[in-house]
């Protein structure tokens, strides 16, 4: 693994990253989503006054996001755990789903353990004593189809291993399963031990174990019932194997929360105690929420509001800030790039592994993206995406490029990335360019793109090496309205910007919510290839 920044050139890079704020809390309370970032399946853990987040980051790269908070409300990104996917080759392509799935992060013994399962080769695991510098390189502790939501525990000198199955892979679901694992936590040494069987009990679809002990009790949290219209789990036992007893002490009620699905039970230096998860939201992806939770005297937690008094909480939308003893005023996502850093913004993640001809962060104050041989039937396919999460619901996102085109066909633009997307472009055509709105459906289906011409614009040759280059400043814009409906505009002086037509419908990708960010592609078959110079990438709230 590349060696990383320490931790204080890491928060320099963080400020020399522009962010946006989009937050809305006020003095003493908050309103959820705490964090209208697609960050799937959240687990938190706190160390003193800090709380660390990681999440599904499925064929992002780099993935396993790490998110800082002091007051669990207010949070910024800082570091990745995983730079490459592992097996690297496969995974020097997009596979659009796979993955990291449903990270979990402990902490013992001086150490921050991260574990998470593909559901193609298994559980893997990594590990560092600083959650801002480097994690290990990643080790399988078991390999296996449909292995997924691994949670650890440390328990009286043993280590054991909950996780759930993916029926895609393994033919099974609705399960839990416990082994136990060598003292290192690097492999497990015992058959499975299935302690929960939602099949029986009435709750189809759990997954997402967490797993922990409180007060001599096993405590199993686990979401049941579908991502969209599930409900939260939480199992008891006085025996790590079970059996346990299941409560639902959280569903939607009466609010307009969906779900609620998956998260984590953390507490916090004053005794309060706190469950993070998320709501899907199409296309915006799966937005994280807070919810406030006791601990009652039988022994069993509710979770969200219990208006009724029935033993199962609702989700709030607005509620007191908790009592952390700390605040983080200055956490703020990031979002805008200037690229004036010679270090990525942690926001941009890419479609596969990284290869160093993506592109590069410079010296000169901009980014460089070169072109990808476009031997695919769309977007879908190419990996050197240069992308990052839809930050709110309203925004509007514009970017300056300088178009570098080396042969005819050279394209790069401004698009938002789902199964279905849309594109704002410039296009090589001669010695002139092409300003293009495109739109493609089903595009994880192979389908063709739908390309209409807006217009047309003069280029600059200018003698590069054998091959001219021919160039020209652009401006890009996209605005979102709400109900993910993008708007695509362009411009060719920075001031005046003209419409592309009809709003595009943004839709989700396979599990994750559509992104916006740049592309850059070409059909040409010489050796030099094109590429577009990012000025900045600047977001803004509606």
């Amino acid at each position: 693994m590349k060696k990383k920044l320490t931790s204080a050139l890491m928060l320099l890079a963080g400020i020399l990253t522009a962010s946006v704020s989009f937050a809305k809390t006020d003095r003493d309370t908050y309103t959820n989503p705490v964090l209208c970032f697609d960050y799937s399946d959240p687990d938190v853990v706190r160390t003193g006054e800090d709380y660390w987040m990681t999440a599904s980051s499925f064929n992002c790269v780099p993935g396993l996001p790490i998110l800082h908070s002091r007051d669990l409300v207010n949070w910024e990104i800082v570091n990745h755990a995983l730079e490459k996917l592992v097996p690297e080759d496969y995974f020097s392509t997009p596979q659009h789903g796979k993955g990291v799935w449903a990270p979990c992060i402990k902490f013992h013994d001086g150490w921050y353990y991260i574990y998470w399962g593909d559901p193609d080769f298994g559980i893997y695991m990594v590990k560092t004593q600083d959650p801002l510098s480097d994690w290990t390189e990643p080790v399988l502790v078991k390999a296996g189809k449909g292995l997924i939501d691994p949670s650890p525990l440390w328990d009286d000198g043993k280590v054991y291993l909950a996780h759930a199955w993916a029926a895609s892979r393994s033919g099974l679901n609705s399960i839990i399963t416990i082994s136990e694992m060598n003292p290192e936590g690097t492999a497990c040494i015992s058959d499975e031990v299935m302690v929960f069987d939602g099949n029986r009990d009435g709750h189809h679809t759990v997954e997402g174990a967490k797993l922990y002990k409180k007060d001599g009790f096993y405590y199993i949290f686990a979401p049941a019932g579908g991502v969209a219209t599930g409900w939260q789990l939480v199992m008891k036992s006085d025996n790590i194997y079970g059996p346990y007893e299941a409560r639902n002490v959280m569903d939607q009620g009466s609010s307009d929360i969906n779900g609620p699905h998956q998260g984590a039970w953390v507490d916090t230096p004053s005794g309060e105690h706190w469950f993070i998860h998320f709501q899907e939201k199409q296309p915006y992806g799966r937005i994280v929420h807070l919810n406030p939770m006791k601990w009652q005297d039988d022994g069993w937690c509710v979770i969200g509001e219990d208006k009724d008094g029935d033993g199962r909480g609702e989700p709030v939308r607005k509620w007191r800030k908790p009592d952390t003893g700390s605040e983080s005023p200055t956490a703020v996502m990031a979002t805008s790039d200037e690229f004036d850093s010679i270090y990525p913004g942690k926001q941009w993640q890419w479609h596969a592994n990284r290869q160093d001809w993506f592109g590069f962060n410079s010296g000169y104050g901009f980014f460089r993206l070169y072109g990808h041989r476009e031997d695919v039937p769309n977007l879908w396919g190419v990996p050197n995406l240069y992308l990052q999460k839809m930050p709110a619901e309203k925004f509007t996102a514009t970017t300056k490029l300088t178009f570098n085109s080396k042969g005819d066909g050279d394209r790069a633009g401004l698009v938002v990335m789902g199964f279905d997307y849309a594109c704002i472009s410039i296009a090589r055509d001669g010695e002139k360019a092409l300003i293009q709105y495109t739109t493609c459906k089903d595009a994880d289906k192979g389908t063709a793109e739908d390309v209409v011409t807006l217009a047309e614009t003069n280029l600059v040759r200018v003698e590069s090496g054998a091959t001219p280059k021919y160039t020209a400043d652009i401006w890009f814009r996209v605005t979102a309205d709400g109900d993910g409906v993008c708007r695509f505009s362009y411009s060719l002086d920075g001031k005046s910007f003209k419409d592309a037509g009809a709003g595009f419908q943004a839709r989700e990708g396979r599990w994750i919510g559509a992104k916006t960010g740049l592309f850059c592609s070409s059909y040409g078959t010489g050796k030099d290839r094109g590429w577009i110079d990012a000025d900045w990438f600047r977001f803004s709230d509606l």
